[in-house]
C-alpha cells in the first residue's frame, strides 16, 4: 500500500518568514528615510540612477543615509554628494585591481581549485535555471500535473517499429516524447514478494491471454500453469521439475557434477537468448548465477514482460541486424534453448556476434530440433553451423538428444592456426569494444582488447566482484580508487535503507537495530541503477546481504566502466538516456540515480529533464521508489517535475555533503477502473 512521505523540511516556514519581516522592515526603513529627506529639501532632484547604488548597501556600510549633513544650500549638498560618489568609485576600482592583481600571484593550487569549484557551482545553476526557464517557455500547462495515456499505450515501448516482415526492429529518433503517464492495466496488483513472486504472478499485470499460455509448446512454456488470477511456474513444484533436470544435464555435459558447481567452473554470469519465460535463469538464481533474459519485442505475449514481472534480469533485445549494446567478453555462457534464431544464416554473422560476447573459454548451450534432425536438408544445415564453429575456434564438448556445448578457445593462438580462408579477426578500427546498435560484423571481434582472459584464470564468485591489481590496471584504476568508491556506497546503502525501511517493512515491524526481514517481506527484487560507474552500489547492495539484482547502466554521454562492471560478475548495458530504454512499462521496483542529472543536462539539451522523468515513471512499477542524488539546484529543479508526475516527493540533506541532496520518491497506484 502506498504511503505518504511528509513533504518539505523542517523549519522552512520559519526561514521563509524570516525573509518575509526583513524585507517588510527594509521596505519600512526606506520609507521613512525617504520621507524624511523629502522633508529636508523638496528642491533636490537627484536623478534616480544616481540614487539606486547607494541602496544596495546597508546604512552602516555606506554612511550616506545616516545623519545626513546639512552644508549649504541643495546645489552645494548635491556637488558634494556627486564629489563623494565619484571619489567612491575611483577608490573601488584601484582597491579592486590592486586586489586582482595580489591575488593573482598568491594563487595556489588549492584556491584554483576553490576557484574551479565555485565555477562548477555557477555553471550548474545556469543550467538549472535554463532548465526552468525552458519549462516555462513551453506555458504554464507544463506546470500541471499530467495526464494519463490512453489505455492502449499501457503496455507500449517506445523505439520499436514493425521492419520487414513481421520483425520489430528498434529505430529510436530524438522526437517529442507523448507527455503522459502510463498507467497500469484495470485490474492491476503489486507483484507478490520474492520468493513466491519469483513462481506466481497476475494474469493482470501482463499481456498475455489463456489460449496464448495453453497453446504455448515452447520448453518453458509448457511449465506454465494457469488460473482465474494467477499464472504459476512449475519449475518450483516437486511434481515437474524439467528445468532442474536441464540444468543437471547441461553441467554434466560440461564435465561438472550438477548445476551448483558452475561457479567452480568460472560461471557467474549468462545471457540467455529467446529466454522463454526466464525459469532457466529464475532457477539458477539460488545457485548464485545471474542470467540475463534478452528477446525480440512482442505486442502480447512477451516473454521479457512475464520475466520481468517474476522480478528477474530481463530486457528487450535481437540478434537480427546489430550489435548488442554489451562490450566484448561480457558473459561466460550463452544459451539458446529453442530460441528461433536460425545461426546458419546471414553468413555466420550471428555467431560471430554471440562470439563476440562469450569470454574466453565461455560455454555455448543450444538446444534445438536442428542439432539432431533426420531430414537431409536440416542436416546440412546443421553440418554449417558446426563447420563455421571450428572456424570461431569452438570446440563441441558434447552432445544428448537436441542439446549441444560448445566451449570457446582459452587463447588466442587458435586463430593463427586456422584454415586459409577462415573469417578474419577485427582490425582495432572494427574492433569497438562497447558498440551501441552498430551493424552487424562479417570479423571476430574481442581479440584486440587487453581484457582476454579465460574464465578459468578468473576469480571464482563472489571473489570477482573485487577485481585484483593488474585487472583493475587495465581500465586505468587504483585499487585504492575502487576501495574509496566501495566504502562510499556501503555507507549511502545504509543510509539509503534506514530512510526506506520504516515504510517498506511497515508491515513487518522491526525495532531500529534489527536486520531486515527476509524474503518474502523484502519488496526490493529488481533496481535500475541509471549512472552506474563502477557499479559500486550494486556490490553494496550484495554486501549488504539485499536479494536484489541490479541493472547497471552506463550512459553514453559519460565515461564508460560498463567493461569493468561486467567483469566484476554483474550485469549492465550501454544507453542513451535521451531515449527510452528496451523494456516494457512496469519493470523496476526502485530506481537509483545519482549524478544523472548533472551529466546529462551538463550538456547541450536533446531532451528535457521532464522527459527523463516520464520514461522513468514508465520503468517504475506501482508503488516504487526513486532515489536521486545530484546538486541542490537540480534537486530542486527535480522537486517540481516529481509533484507534476503525482509522485510522494521529499529533500533529504546529505550530512556528510553539503553541496548535493537527495530526492526520494514513490510513485503512487492509480488504479484504472474499467469503461
Amino acid at each position: 500500500m502506498s504511503r505518504p512521505l511528509h513533504r518539505g523540511v523542517s523549519g522552512g516556514a520559519r526561514v521563509l518568514e524570516n525573509i518575509n519581516d526583513d524585507t517588510w522592515d527594509s521596505q519600512s526603513k526606506d520609507k521613512s528615510e525617504k520621507d524624511d529627506f523629502d522633508r529636508r529639501g523638496s528642491s533636490d532632484h537627484t536623478p534616480l540612477a544616481l540614487r539606486s547604488p547607494l541602496k544596495l548597501f546597508s546604512d552602516k556600510e555606506n554612511g550616506f543615509a545616516s545623519d545626513p549633513i546639512s552644508v549649504g544650500s541643495p546645489r552645494s549638498r548635491f556637488k558634494l554628494m556627486m564629489f563623494l560618489v565619484k571619489f567612491s568609485l575611483v577608490f573601488i576600482v584601484v582597491f579592486a585591481l590592486v586586489g586582482s592583481f595580489l591575488w593573482t600571484l598568491n594563487l595556489s593550487s588549492s584556491s584554483r581549485g576553490r576557484v574551479y569549484h565555485g565555477y562548477r557551482r555557477l555553471q550548474e545553476k545556469l543550467v538549472s535555471d535554463l532548465l526552468d526557464i525552458g519549462e516555462i517557455s513551453r506555458g504554464a500547462s507544463r506546470w500541471k500535473e499530467l495526464e494519463s495515456c490512453s489505455p492502449e499505450l499501457e503496455n507500449f515501448v517506445p523505439c520499436f517499429n514493425v521492419s520487414d516482415g513481421n520483425e520489430f526492429e528498434r529505430k529510436c529518433e530524438y522526437e517529442q516524447s507523448q507527455n503522459c503517464l502510463v498507467l497500469p492495466p484495470v485490474n492491476y496488483k503489486v507483484p507478490l514478494r520474492w520468493p513466491t513472486g519469483k513462481d506466481v504472478i497476475w494474469v493482470a499485470n501482463v499481456k498475455i491471454t489463456a489460449q496464448e499460455v495453453l497453446s504455448s509448446g515452447s520448453l518453458t512454456k509448457r511449465m506454465m500453469m494457469l488460473d482465474e488470477e494467477q499464472i504459476s511456474f512449475r519449475s518450483a513444484s516437486h511434481m515437474f521439475d524439467g528445468v532442474e533436470d536441464y540444468s543437471h544435464q547441461i553441467a554434466e555435459m560440461i564435465g561438472l557434477r550438477n548445476e551448483s558447481s558452475f561457479i567452480q567452473a568460472g560461471i557467474r554470469t549468462v545471457l540467455d537468448i529467446g529466454c522463454g519465460y526466464g525459469s532457466f535463469g529464475a532457477h539458477l538464481f539460488d545457485s548464485q548465477i545471474l542470467t540475463l533474459c534478452i528477446a525480440n519485442y512482442e505486442p502480447s505475449g512477451s516473454q521479457v514482460q512475464l520475466t520481468l514481472e517474476r522480478g528477474l534480469p530481463a530486457m528487450i533485445a535481437s540478434f537480427t541486424s546489430k550489435q548488442l549494446p554489451y562490450p566484448s567478453l561480457s558473459f561466460d555462457m550463452l544459451h539458446c534453448a529453442r530460441c528461433g534464431i536460425d545461426w546458419d544464416q546471414k553468413d555466420g554473422n550471428l555467431l560471430i556476434e554471440a562470439d563476440r560476447l562469450l569470454r574466453p573459454g565461455g560455454y555455448f548451450v543450444w538446444t534445438s530440433p536442428l542439432t539432431n534432425a533426420r531430414n537431409k536438408e536440416n542436416q546440412k544445415r546443421w553440418k554449417i553451423v558446426h563447420d563455421f564453429t571450428e572456424n570461431l575456434c569452438w570446440e563441441m564438448l558434447s552432445q544428448q538428444d537436441e542439446t549441444v556445448v560448445f566451449k570457446k578457445a582459452s587463447k588466442k593462438n587458435c586463430y593463427t592456426s586456422r584454415k586459409k580462408g577462415s573469417r578474419p579477426l577485427c582490425g582495432r578500427g572494427l574492433d569497438v569494444e562497447s558498440p551501441y546498435y552498430r551493424e552487424l560484423q562479417n570479423c571476430i571481434g574481442g581479440t584486440q582488447t587487453r581484457r582476454w582472459l579465460s574464465i578459468e584464470k578468473r576469480e571464482k564468485w563472489p571473489s570477482r566482484a573485487n577485481l585484483n591489481k593488474n585487472e583493475l590496471a587495465i581500465h586505468g584504476l587504483l585499487p585504492d580508487e575502487l576501495g574509496e568508491d566501495s566504502d562510499s556506497w556501503k555507507a549511502a546503502v545504509q543510509n539509503y535503507w534506514s530512510l526506506l525501511s520504516p515504510v517498506i517493512f511497515s508491515d513487518h515491524p522491526k525495532r531500529p537495530g534489527d536486520e531486515d526481514p527476509s524474503p518474502p517481506y523484502n519488496m526490493f527484487r529488481n533496481v535500475l541503477d541509471m549512472n552506474a560507474n563502477f557499479g559500486g552500489f550494486n556490490s553494496a547492495l550484495l554486501q549488504a546481504r539485499k536479494s536484489v539484482w541490479v541493472m547497471n547502466v552506463v550512459p553514453r554521454s559519460g565515461p564508460n566502466y560498463l567493461p569493468l562492471i561486467q567483469d566484476r560478475g554483474f550485469v549492465g548495458v550501454l544507453h542513451d538516456w535521451c531515449e527510452a530504454f528496451p523494456t516494457y512499462p512496469r519493470t523496476y521496483d526502485l530506481v537509483h540515480a545519482a549524478g544523472i542529472l548533472s551529466l546529462e543536462f551538463s550538456q547541450p539539451l536533446r531532451c528535457t529533464m521532464l522527459d527523463l522523468f516520464i520514461e522513468i515513471d514508465r520503468l517504475l512499477r506501482p508503488e516504487g521508489w526513486i532515489i536521486i542524488r545530484d546538486t541542490i539546484p537540480l534537486i530542486e529543479s527535480a522537486r517540481v517535475l516529481a509533484a507534476q508526475l503525482k509522485w510522494e516527493a521529499r529533500v533529504i540533506e546529505i550530512e556528510s555533503n553539503s553541496e548535493e541532496k537527495l530526492l526520494i520518491c514513490q510513485k503512487p497506484f492509480f488504479k484504472k477502473h474499467a469503461i
